[in-house]
């Protein structure tokens, strides 16, 4: 998780250094930054912190941990994958994004996914470049399978994931 102190008080370089030394510290390993982004007052702010961590080695950048108040959104989750096409527009370099948190229906997880087609294209329609952070998702995917193979839904506590 980025230090949220840097962006809050607009210390860009901070934070660009300390996302850098992980860079560094990782290596081969992907680095994966997590922007917090329900703690980050504006949409602009937002772009801003993505961008740097992108700036500065991020492989991925990420929503939130999904235990924050506010998660994943849509509009959060369009700043940040405009930001990346931004990032890959100036530098041909594809970062990966991870929307986390709130995500739990199969509806909501198309939303993500058509949002990913829409703005980046089937290149980043992998799991390489896209993951959904979304534990809950299982069971509501399981049951969406149910009712296709059944044209009954079946209730949360068939499913085997609570």
């Amino acid at each position: 998780v980025i230090p949220r102190k840097h962006v809050l008080c607009g210390d860009w370089q901070k934070l660009y250094n300390e996302v850098r030394d992980f860079r560094d510290a990782c290596g081969d390993a992907h680095l994966k930054t997590i922007l917090a982004t329900g703690e980050l007052p504006t949409l602009a702010t937002v772009y801003a912190a993505g961008m740097v961590c992108m700036m500065a080695g991020a492989d991925f950048i990420k929503t939130s941990t999904g235990k924050e108040r506010t998660n994943a959104s849509l509009d959060v989750s369009l700043v940040m994958l405009r930001a990346i096409r931004d990032y890959h527009d100036r530098t041909g370099f594809k970062v990966g994004f991870k929307p986390a948190g709130g995500i739990r229906t199969a509806k909501q997880a198309l939303s993500y996914l058509i949002l990913i087609k829409e703005e980046l294209g089937d290149a980043w329609l992998t799991s390489e470049l896209f993951r959904l952070g979304a534990s809950t998702l299982l069971t509501d995917v399981e049951r969406q399978l149910y009712h296709c193979a059944t044209q009954c839904y079946a209730a949360n506590h068939y499913m085997p994931m609570p």
